[in-house]
């Protein structure tokens, strides 16, 4: 495994390479981002990881430095995994002052968009960046982020990258918590309350599958039924997988996305409702 931290040097490396698989992650990674790698290899002989802390996704109130920086750690869980890791400096990303950005789709505008203005943009505009850097046939995203993996595909699409798009799904622990970097800062008690997420929105997938179409009020109870046990709810919401917007109720292909805090650790959680015809 090669470890680069330039443009050059990984343009370099890949020149050769005609199937490339790419996953790109934040770092401090955890059993997820070592599934996308695995899924990763069934599509490419080459597969590239990329570790790289954003800035442009970190609000003002957002502690940019205080982000987890695990690069060793991260490079020894990548070994056997990865054959090129690529960890450049906000420098290497972002030689000049960011002044052109992704516009993106009006789904953009809500969910995460809402609550975290001008995150969804950050991401898009350093994906775009990443994918033209190191210029993959396939780039692997989790689909814990749903509405990441969304606007990558739409992105990708509108602006006709050669690239193949794939969701890899999400890797849970075994009371169904989703994995994620943030739960390392749940406390044992906030840990064992965790798992209520999940089983919050399984319980309106089983509503919606047994054929209750009220999302408004599938919704409310289930920001209540959080709330009530100390989460601060940013959204409970059943929404069209095509494009992330309000579903008609003709519509059979679903998704229920969450994002709440408990204590000071926010979660993110989804799952899919495919309705037979």
């Amino acid at each position: 495994m090669q470890i680069v931290s330039t443009n050059s040097e990984l343009r370099a490396r890949l020149t050769n390479e005609r199937a490339i698989a790419f996953v790109p992650t934040m770092g401090n990674l955890h059993e997820g981002h070592l599934n996308l790698m695995r899924l990763a290899r069934e599509h490419g002989t080459c597969v590239v990881a990329s570790i790289f802390v954003n800035p442009l996704q970190f609000g003002p109130s957002e502690d940019f430095d205080k982000y987890p920086r695990t690069l060793e750690a991260d490079c020894a869980a990548l070994r056997g995994l990865a054959d090129v890791v690529f960890a450049p400096s906000v420098n290497e990303m972002y030689p000049m002052q960011q002044a052109v950005f992704v516009e993106l789709p009006p789904a953009a505008d809500e969910l995460e968009g809402a609550v975290r203005p001008g995150h969804l943009r950050g991401m898009a505009t350093v994906v775009l960046k990443l994918l033209n850097i190191v210029q993959p046939q396939v780039a692997v995203f989790g689909k814990k982020d749903y509405q990441q993996l969304h606007i990558v595909r739409s992105m990708v699409a509108q602006l006709n990258l050669p690239v193949h798009i794939v969701g890899g799904e999400t890797v849970r622990a075994a009371d169904g918590l989703a994995l994620s970097s943030r739960n390392q800062y749940l406390s044992t008690a906030e840990r064992a309350e965790a798992k209520f997420l999940y089983r919050t929105l399984q319980g309106m997938q089983r509503a919606i599958l047994q054929g209750d179409r009220d999302f408004e009020r599938l919704q409310r109870q289930a920001v209540e039924a959080l709330s009530v046990r100390s989460w601060k709810v940013d959204y409970v919401a059943v929404r069209n997988q095509l494009d992330l917007l309000e579903p008609s109720l003709e519509q059979r292909n679903l998704v229920i996305l969450a994002a709440a805090k408990l204590g000071n650790t926010r979660l993110l959680d989804n799952i899919e409702v495919s309705l037979s015809e």
